[in-house]
């Protein structure tokens, strides 16, 4: 290629970027209103953002204040437990004929119990016991199977320990025994061979 073809072709690129700008330049209508749709454009996407990050915000602080406490709870729940198996070591016979600062101190025991629950549950923490209900390993931690004729297969059968909720979640799963199907007794019509 010779330098006068090279000039051509350089000098007609030229020209033709000369006129696009100068088409863009003559219809400035036609550049305000590119610019306005982009500005547009980016303001919707901006707003759209900001709505997010509002709800988001929102959502985030909401859990904050529901579920912020459950690491306090988680430990206050120790005590919770220490106090009913405190109650649950009494025996009924102490109960009735005990004197009347052994039937005090029960009561006590008890009230201070109530009021731990209370407060718990005033604070979004509730207590479950899921005594015959289906075993649904989301919310209950099985620790045994047991044959049991009363209760559905699969269903629970006694409650270890009490669960509880924070909210939707689950602050501690209930430990419990699963009853499973008793086995089928075995016919005596066929003896072996």
């Amino acid at each position: 290629m010779t330098d006068s073809t090279a000039q051509a072709e350089n000098t007609a690129e030229n020209a033709e970027a000369k006129a696009a700008a100068e088409a863009q330049a003559a219809d400035p209508v036609a550049e305000a209103k590119r610019e306005a749709a982009e500005f547009k454009d980016k303001l919707l996407r901006t707003l759209a953002e900001m709505e997010n990050l509002r709800r988001r915000t929102e959502r985030e602080v909401a859990d904050a204040r529901l579920y912020g406490i459950a690491s306090f709870a988680r430990d206050v729940l120790a005590v919770a437990d220490n106090m009913h198996r405190a109650l649950e070591a009494i025996g009924p016979e102490l109960r009735e004929q005990g004197d009347a600062k052994a039937k005090a101190l029960i009561d006590g025991v008890e009230l201070t119990e109530r009021e731990l629950l209370k407060t718990l549950e005033k604070n979004g923490v509730r207590k479950f016991s899921p005594q015959g209900e289906k075993f649904d390993p989301n919310v209950h931690q099985a620790m045994y199977e047991v044959p049991d004729a009363d209760v559905p297969s699969g269903h629970v059968a006694h409650v270890v320990q009490a669960g509880y909720m924070i909210g939707e979640r689950v602050l501690r799963p209930a430990m419990v025994g699963v009853a499973k199907a008793a086995p089928k007794p075995v016919s005596n019509d066929n003896p072996p061979d």
